[in-house]
């Protein structure tokens, strides 16, 4: 692909007049223009382009060099959006966009093929959310159309965070980034599929199977979160992703058994990282130490998660051990993420 000259707009999202923005007005011209545009949302940064092009959605898969039969999460600032882009809104839907929208909660509907088939990679379906930023949603309702993001990064790398993931990734590769500091949430939004009765769970993510169910009862959950050789259904799942450059392992054991295995591989000459927490951090002997987050406060570790993995890149580590999380609550979508950036590479004590 030929190399862009990637814009850079700083801005306050406590700017209390974000939509004429001027900075915000500039960076929505761009996806008028059918251009990609890297954007913060409550999750992580989002890599933007107009959802009705399909011109435009081509150049989100050469930015990030994503395969292009994985689907796309449609993003919108108002509710009214969402009538052009479904066919009908099930009841399930209704009640958890009264619960969570905006925010970390992507619905699956039967979609009416106003967007992109390039958005759907084909499928029947449309995966659609209101972020909970002012940045994004200023950035959306500015642009006046729909706006189509994964997150802002090279497939496969760990997601971005703040604005400098970003640039680090796909500077020259996208037509600009805005700047709205630091993402809060940290993993991407869960995805829900309501066209199935019961809803079931593609993704876990910043809403939690818990909070779910307290609004609309039981649901499933995709057996390719649980079980191998099954093929995901969620946008961003269906291949590896989050991962460091060096091979990342999870360990499901004692401190005592996790130090015996960096012990092993510093012995053989290796420089051994370990992802921890500040609870952990003091227990371990190895090259890099990085603390993410406070077991105690699962909301930290995924806040920090993806900003960790990307700094065992800077300290150009061999190997990381990463302690495990229980598969509760918001543990359920960390663990999802650390097992994507491991491969699957588990050992138990």
């Amino acid at each position: 692909m030929s190399r862009l000259d990637t814009k850079y707009w700083v801005v306050d999202k406590k700017d209390e007049k974000l939509t004429t923005n001027p900075q915000i007005q500039e960076a929505a011209l761009w996806i008028n223009k059918n251009e990609v545009v890297a954007f913060p949302t409550e999750t992580v940064y989002g890599l933007g382009a107009n959802a009705l092009s399909d011109e435009a959605i081509a150049k989100i898969y050469e930015a990030k060099g994503r395969p292009s039969d994985n689907p796309l999460i449609v993003h919108i600032a108002k509710e009214s959006q969402l009538q052009s882009l479904v066919k009908s809104i099930p009841e399930s839907a209704e009640k958890l966009m009264a619960a969570f929208w905006p925010g970390p909660l992507t619905i699956i509907f039967e979609s009416n093929s106003t967007v992109s088939s390039k958005v759907t990679a084909g499928l029947s379906t449309v995966a659609i959310r209101m972020p909970d930023h002012p940045v994004a949603l200023a950035l959306i309702e500015a642009a006046g159309v729909p706006v189509a993001a994964p997150s802002a990064n090279l497939s496969g790398k760990p997601s971005p965070t703040n604005a400098e993931h970003v640039l680090h990734d796909l500077q020259g590769r996208i037509a600009g980034i805005v700047d709205g500091g630091p993402t809060g949430v940290g993993v991407e939004s869960t995805v829900i599929d309501c066209t199935s009765t019961p809803a079931i769970i593609l993704r876990p993510g910043g809403i939690t199977r818990e909070e779910i169910e307290a609004v609309i009862g039981p649901v499933a959950v995709d057996k390719a979160l649980t079980e191998k050789g099954q093929a995901p259904k969620s946008p961003g799942m269906k291949y590896t992703h989050y991962a460091p450059k060096a091979p990342l392992v999870i360990v499901l054991g004692s401190n005592t058994f996790m130090q015996n295995l960096i012990d092993k591989e510093r012995q053989s000459g290796k420089k051994v990282g370990v992802l921890a927490t500040e609870e952990s951090k003091q227990r371990y002997k190895a090259d890099v130490i990085v603390a993410c987050g406070y077991r105690e406060d699962l909301k930290t570790v995924a806040r920090d998660l993806y900003d960790s993995l990307r700094a065992f890149d800077k300290e150009m580590v061999d190997i990381i051990f990463s302690e495990g999380f229980p598969r509760t609550g918001l543990g359920e979508a960390i663990m999802n993420r650390l097992e994507k950036a491991a491969g699957g590479h588990i050992i138990k004590e």
